[in-house]
């Protein structure tokens, strides 16, 4: 059975984002094995929580990630990479978050916090005493202040350190002091490779973790924030002249999955640039149209306006692709239409689903989101429908969802 999902946040498949000159190496792995499976109900779930804290709240040079990971959401395509952080430095596994600005890593002193991971990693913890260049920072700090200060800092009276608390909607989240230390990496400039190569940065060191953060099966040592904020590593990074504050981003949807992540620019022949949304806290993009085999849908332009509410958000930890109720139903009535009568509509778990016989690529339409600037998504029907049943029919559902409007 196929099921459509309905689209509004962009669930991260290309970001490019603009100058190069020297390059840094991390190695990314996936969060999760390729047998761990979820069920749609727990995907959606998880997309809630992050969305919940998306409403919430010219130098040269080029750091290189290897990425890897399936493209399949059922097995909940998380990506992480390894950063080192510290004197003698230690290695941290952290997941990649474009929604996110932050770098956190569990400290030594963290409560509640997994001392295993069922993701077949080594869990590593953060202690200021053991590493020689690291400092507290201190409430005087400018991200403390208003110059820098974010929803999530925080300065109390009882306590002279610079703190933030992340809270989720599902009420996992973590709480933590933030602290300055040298970060690790593996610089390029051209063709060389020139290791060792490091930055002072600040980050967070969690001391408190709760919900699914807490939860062995997924556990791991922090998040590593990509967002445009002052205290994401590309913007620190950029500050010091290390890289230029642009990254580009591509996850491979076919094969064993994969992608690029490059702080910095790649000049690829061919690529085409879509301008990001001026003044918006997240990497929102003008979605323009959606065509189904060519043919554009009669879509009111007013439903992907972006707005305090709404807009295409670029999201690197958001599993499933949603649509506005405007945008979705046109789709799946022009997705129903052309596939009948090679498949049978029927509804699953509340959602649109497809009986079929023959393969999916025969039978269903490719799919174009289109952008402004000229940018096209093309999408094959394996990258918008998924198999929820394994007999002869195929029984699946698609990645788009429909977007329920918060507050």
């Amino acid at each position: 059975m196929l099921l459509l999902w309905r689209f509004l946040i962009l669930a991260a498949s290309l970001l490019t984002m603009s100058v190069v000159s020297c390059a840094t190496f991390l190695p990314l792995h996936r969060a999760f094995p390729l047998n761990h499976t979820l069920e749609l109900d727990q995907l959606r779930a998880r997309d809630r929580v992050r969305h919940a804290r998306l409403l919430q709240d010219v130098v040269g040079g080029v750091v290189d990630f290897s990425v890897r990971g399936s493209p399949d959401p059922y097995l909940i395509g998380l990506y992480f990479t390894k950063v080192k952080l510290g004197s003698p430095p230690r290695e941290f596994n952290v997941q990649i978050d474009t929604g996110s600005d932050v770098l956190w890593v569990t400290c030594s002193s963290c409560s509640n916090c997994p001392q295993s991971s069922g993701l077949g990693v080594q869990l590593n913890y953060f202690d200021t005493a053991s590493s020689s260049t690291a400092g507290l920072v201190p409430c005087s700090h400018p991200i403390c202040t208003s110059e820098m200060q974010t929803a999530a800092t925080e300065c109390s009276p009882q306590s002279t350190l610079c703190s933030y608390s992340f809270q989720y909607g599902d009420g996992s989240g973590t709480t933590g002091f933030y602290v300055s230390d040298t970060f690790y990496f593996d610089a390029v400039l051209g063709e060389s490779l020139i290791s060792n190569s490091s930055a002072v940065i600040v980050f967070g060191c969690s001391t408190f973790q709760s919900g699914d953060l807490a939860k062995t099966d997924k556990a791991i040592d922090g998040i590593l924030g990509f967002g445009q904020g002052d205290l994401s590593v590309i913007s620190q990074l950029s500050s010091h002249g290390v890289t230029p504050r642009v990254f580009s981003h591509c996850l491979k949807g076919e094969g064993n999955g994969g992608g690029i992540l490059v702080l910095g620019e790649i000049l690829e022949p061919g690529i085409v640039y879509s301008p990001l949304v001026p003044s918006q806290p997240h990497y929102n993009l003008n979605l323009q149209s959606i065509a189904v085999n060519g043919q554009l849908l009669s879509i009111d332009p007013a439903a992907f306006v972006t707005s305090s509410n709404r807009g295409t958000i670029v999201d690197s930890g958001t599993t499933l692709a949603y649509l506005v109720q405007e945008a979705y139903d046109p789709f799946v009535s022009a997705v129903t239409a052309m596939v009948q009568p090679y498949a049978t509509p029927t509804i699953y778990r509340g959602d649109q689903c497809y009986r079929v016989s023959n393969s999916i690529s025969e039978v269903f339409p490719p799919v174009s989101l289109n952008f402004a600037g000229g940018a096209s998504m093309l999408l094959k029907p394996e990258d918008y429908l998924i198999r929820v049943g394994y007999t002869k029919l195929h029984y699946g559902a698609s990645v788009f969802r429909r977007f329920k409007e918060e507050g």
